[in-house]
């Protein structure tokens, strides 16, 4: 023993002291911060408020990070919380404004409003007796006033067609269902297509049931489309990737410097290990949603139609602090089962040049023309069954190329889309006509087989365009764009009647991405 004792005394440091230097660094460091703060407030020429200070200087810090690292306040952390929990606590209704009036579309099903007799089509005026309506009050100042906590009552005075004067409603809040799924209708006879915007707490649920109905409608092959979808939790996309992977294959695997390892392997589910599957994506599918497209392209269960994704292949932590605000700190990156890490390169520090990402793919032609992106051979990998080569390094790039459709609209509609003419057009006209067109359309195939908008709603709109000083700069702008707003509008109509598979069934009727997706599991 005597022998290994000057050994050990010798080694013991080694370990002991870089912990105790690393230590001492962050507490003189937390010091000069702190010193900092008072020396401000003491002596700053003009009164600062000390909750901001300590706010900046976080943001300061996490902003020499990683893009993805970031710091939220109370109230943003709970607006984030709540659409990752999949509910929030309210009145329960989708609304739009028209003309500075609340316009109710739907009454949520089962919830408080509809429990006390508020319809789609009632305009809400007021709330606890002050008057939300030809205000010109904020959207977001509206829903403030709506919301609440679980089981406080608001006094909402709604105006009623074929109603005389205000009728008012007592509603009592409860907590309202956030729905990630957009969409799940059969496609063709033997095709379906769900469509999901996030991950979140109920993404896996809503998805299941969707998958049983559209199974239960004759559904032997599938569309995932994940275009636009941002991402959320990384278990819930693991979830739903079980469902599509035998037992035992590798999901997605993370690795980070101060944090354990995680390998994420699919549990076999329940769902859907034979049919044929494809999945759409686009440049603003991230993070969740890239996870399970590289999983069900790397493990070679489906195919891949559309655009390059966004490209976060990053881990966040949420660190909850004492006041309710929340830190989301970066800890590790995540990996496809080939191996590929997925994050696209950044600068630290520079969130600008990152943000323009899309747009300088746009630029550069990529999101035009599929041989305008290259990749170095060092990010190359293969396929886990088949052996075929897929790139890592900045999103995952699909099997099929599908380009933007620069010329679908013209200049002349998405003028008149911006200014809102559209929207309110289809508002007004289910608002005057909801009860007879849900009396001569009741059948959905019907009604998109059959239903032709109204030449006079149309040309509301272009007349509406006038006034505004929106034209077309020539006779075959104006044709063209016609058939689009018959279709946005067609679709629109369907979804106030029905709901937003309605209305993708109809946007997406000719849709590139869609129709590749049918004819590759058609082949």
């Amino acid at each position: 023993m005597k022998k290994f004792l000057p050994f050990l005394i010798f080694l013991l440091p080694n370990f002991i002291f870089p912990a105790f230097a690393q230590q001492a660094k962050i507490e003189q460091a937390i010091r000069k911060l702190n010193m900092a703060t008072v020396l401000t407030n003491l002596y700053y020429v003009d009164s600062v408020s000390i909750d901001r200070q300590v706010e900046d200087a976080i943001n300061g810090m996490l902003g020499k990070l990683d893009p993805h690292s970031q710091y939220s306040n109370a109230k943003e952390t709970k607006r984030m919380n709540e659409s990752l929990e999949g509910s929030f606590e309210g009145i329960g209704v989708q609304f739009n404004m028209l003309e500075d009036t609340l316009v109710v579309i739907q009454p949520v099903p089962k919830g408080p409003s509809e429990r006390v007799g508020i319809l789609a089509g009632d305009r809400i005026v007021s709330v606890n007796d002050t008057v939300i309506a030809g205000v010109k009050m904020s959207r977001e100042e509206i829903m403030s006033r709506l919301r609440g906590p679980k089981d406080t009552k608001v006094k909402l005075g709604v105006v009623r067609d074929g109603v005389r004067g205000i009728s008012y409603f007592i509603v009592k809040r409860d907590k309202i269902p956030v729905n990630t799924l957009d969409a799940a209708y059969m496609v063709t006879p033997d095709i379906g297509l769900i469509r999901f915007s996030s991950f979140g707490q109920t993404t896996y649920d809503e998805v299941m049931e969707a998958l049983d109905k559209l199974k239960a409608r004759g559904m032997k092959k599938l569309i995932i489309d994940m275009q636009q979808n941002g991402g959320g939790l990384l278990g819930v996309a693991a979830e739903i990737c079980s469902q599509f992977l035998p037992k035992g294959d590798t999901i997605v695997y993370t690795r980070g410097r101060n944090v354990p390892s995680q390998v994420f392997v699919s549990n076999g589910g329940r769902g859907w290990q034979q049919g044929k599957v494809a999945v759409l994506i686009d440049e603003y599918s991230a993070s969740a949603a890239e996870i399970l497209t590289g999983a069900i392209q790397d493990q070679d269960r489906g195919i891949v139609v559309g655009r390059r994704s966004f490209g976060k292949g990053l881990v966040q932590r949420p660190l909850d602090l004492a006041d309710g605000s929340m830190i989301r700190l970066t800890v590790a990156r995540y990996y496809t089962p080939s191996g590929r890490c997925i994050q696209k390169p950044y600068t630290k520090g520079d969130k600008e040049s990152y943000s323009k990402d899309v747009i300088n793919r746009y630029n550069s032609g990529e999101l035009l023309h599929e041989d305008s992106i290259h990749f170095p051979d060092s990010l190359r990998y293969k396929t886990k069954r088949k052996g075929r080569t897929v790139y890592g390094g900045g999103g995952i790039m699909p099997d099929y190329f599908i380009p933007l459709d620069t010329t679908k609209y013209t200049r002349y509609y998405r003028e008149l889309s911006a200014k809102s003419l559209i929207i309110n057009a289809s508002l007004r006209n289910l608002d005057k006509n909801r009860k007879r067109l849900k009396k001569q359309w009741p059948d959905f195939e019907d009604f998109k087989a059959r239903y032709e908008v109204p030449d006079d709603i149309i040309q509301h709109i272009l007349k509406e365009g006038e006034k505004q000083k929106i034209k077309p700069k020539d006779d075959e702008e104006r044709e063209k764009t016609i058939p689009e707003l018959k279709r946005i509008m067609k679709a629109l109509t369907a979804r106030d009647l029905w709901d937003m598979s309605e209305y993708f069934s109809i946007i997406y009727d000719d849709d590139p991405v869609v129709m590749k997706a049918v004819e590759l599991l058609n082949d």
